[in-house]
């Protein structure tokens, strides 16, 4: 089977991402890139920061910049600014709960992962047309 990418198919994209079994099946079936994969992560709201449009990640050994951060930006309520306490490099390699990838600054002392909030919760337009359909009288639309 090939997979193809959906969303590339959808922009009209070069979709081939590779193929899997069953290699006789001509078929294609659908993955997401990494590039639209990114896209997605970075859309989704953050589950332990429901509230930030950007996080800030200052490395463990470099509080005096947390510090630093942390009071200048405190003013804007969608900006968290945290110390990474993962403690080696090695655990970054094995398994990491972040499923994001953020900017890592020039120097390497700190990522900036930005993500969409969680919005407010809000009948769906198609809800919100049928329950004002069932409303009109018959006869009168």
């Amino acid at each position: 089977m090939k997979i193809l990418c959906a969303w590339c198919c959808r922009e009209g994209r070069p979709a081939y991402l590779g193929e899997r079994e069953p290699l006789d099946n001509s078929e294609p079936t659908h993955g997401v890139c990494a590039d639209h994969k990114a896209q997605l992560l970075e859309s989704l709201p953050s589950r332990s920061f429901p509230d930030t449009q950007v996080l800030i990640v200052v490395h463990r050994s470099n509080m005096a910049l947390y510090e630093r951060l942390k009071l200048s930006l405190a003013a804007m309520s969608h900006v968290k600014v945290i110390v990474d306490r993962r403690i080696s490099e090695e655990r970054r390699h094995v398994r990491t709960r972040r499923i994001r990838e953020g900017t890592l600054s020039p120097l390497g002392d700190f990522t900036i992962v930005r993500f969409t909030p969680k919005a407010p919760l809000s009948a769906a337009p198609l809800e919100l047309e049928q329950r004002t359909a069932s409303l009109t009288p018959p006869g009168s639309g």
